[in-house]
């Protein structure tokens, strides 16, 4: 048993270190003052004020943040009522438009970027922040739909039944009550979308305009003349505010729990 025990907190300890460890190197490097990312010149904040100075990346971040926001949304609203309406639903088909829902996780993302090229390029619309937008919400849908479908399954229909039966109307008791126990699950795949977007580099490129840069581009273009340590300074910025808004919740968690 002991043994059991030793060889669970190695390999635990094997898979945090492959994890963490590569993060904590960019944050490291973060603030090295050689330019060369594989060389220690010594402790600098350097990197950091150039970050500050660098529109094009600054402004590529705050694109990406928007893209992400609005993705994240409307895949947040079609993927909650897409679920909520398939659960009441008793078609033959069901199963069939439940799997058709889930392709665009299967799909590889070169085949879908070229597919959302294509027919952006056959509706005429303008490559931009706008067909991001639409090539984003499509394959982020899927997330939210299945974090919400599998919520749906543990609540007890009673509850809206009795809810119509008190004279709430269908909308009162889908805001009343559906939504409110659902809601953990819709922000999940939300913030998964959001993650998901926020990422993505393969379907951005294929629908992106000339004149709109997201981060992820940005970093993937840099790579052919190198990438400075700003990106170090700017990702270990993220992590940074990605750790505060994680303490956060949980902070105002136990509160609530108080």
């Amino acid at each position: 048993m002991k043994k059991r025990i030793r060889f669970s907190a190695i390999y635990q300890a094997i898979l945090l270190a492959l994890m963490y460890v590569p993060i904590l190197v960019v944050v490291a490097y973060s603030f090295n003052e050689s330019k060369n990312s594989t060389i220690w010149g010594g402790w600098s904040l350097d990197w950091y004020r150039k970050l500050m100075k660098n529109r094009s990346l600054l402004e590529a971040l705050k694109n990406s943040l928007i893209l992400a926001a609005l993705s994240s949304g409307a895949a947040g609203v079609i993927g909650t009522l897409g679920a909520v309406g398939m659960a009441r639903v008793r078609w033959r088909s069901k199963g069939a438009v439940e799997y058709v829902s889930s392709i665009p996780i299967m799909i590889p993302e070169i085949i879908l970027g070229m597919v959302f090229m294509a027919f952006y390029a056959m509706l005429g619309l303008p490559f931009g922040m706008v067909t991001l937008v639409l090539g984003h919400t499509a394959f982020c849908v899927p997330y939210v739909y299945m974090m919400v479908k599998s919520s749906l399954v543990g609540i007890d229909k009673s509850l809206g039944e009795a809810a119509k039966d008190l004279g709430a109307s269908e909308r009162r008791a889908f805001f009343d009550i559906t939504l409110p126990l659902i809601f953990p699950a819709v922000l999940s795949g939300m913030l998964l979308a959001f993650a998901m977007s926020l990422d993505d580099v393969v379907i951005s490129i294929f629908v992106t305009g000339a004149r709109t840069n997201t981060l992820p581009i940005r970093i993937y273009t840099q790579l052919k003349s190198g990438v400075t340590p700003e990106i170090n300074a700017l990702c270990t910025v993220m992590l940074a505010v990605t750790f505060l808004l994680v303490g956060l919740s949980r902070a105002l968690g136990g509160i609530r729990r108080r």
